[in-house]
């Protein structure tokens, strides 16, 4: 699987990421890096313990890493529940968008695992 490819199976925009890093290689090294980034699991713990500001503050993180890597569908997910949570002294009304962005964080990993398992 090439990056490019990658990128098609997880509803990303490579060439988002090719303006914005330049090579394949890069995007490659930097997508992977996205496989021990914490800010998705820091997002269900706060969701698990109803903590609406940590739960903001992880869908934020993610958000902005999905936008810099061109990780389109999550972050497009992400950003929508970072404003249902921004502000918020409690979760609620989160439900539907929490699982649309465990859905496309799946998809995305799926996608970056397979890309890691064939290099």
């Amino acid at each position: 699987m090439t990056v490019q490819e990658c990128y098609e199976q997880a509803g990303a925009d490579y060439r988002d990421a090719m303006e914005r890093l330049g090579s394949e290689a890069l995007i490659g090294h930097f997508a992977l890096k996205f496989l021990q980034d914490k800010s998705y699991a820091q997002l269900q713990e706060g969701m698990v313990h109803k903590n609406a500001e940590k739960a903001f503050r992880a869908a934020h993180t993610l958000k902005g890493v999905c936008a810099n890597l061109g990780f389109t569908s999550l972050y497009q997910v992400s950003s929508a529940l970072t404003e249902q949570l921004r502000g918020k002294e409690e979760i609620r009304d989160c439900e539907e968008l929490y699982k649309a962005v465990t859905e496309q964080y799946e998809r995305t990993i799926s996608a970056l695992e397979t890309l890691q398992a064939e290099a």
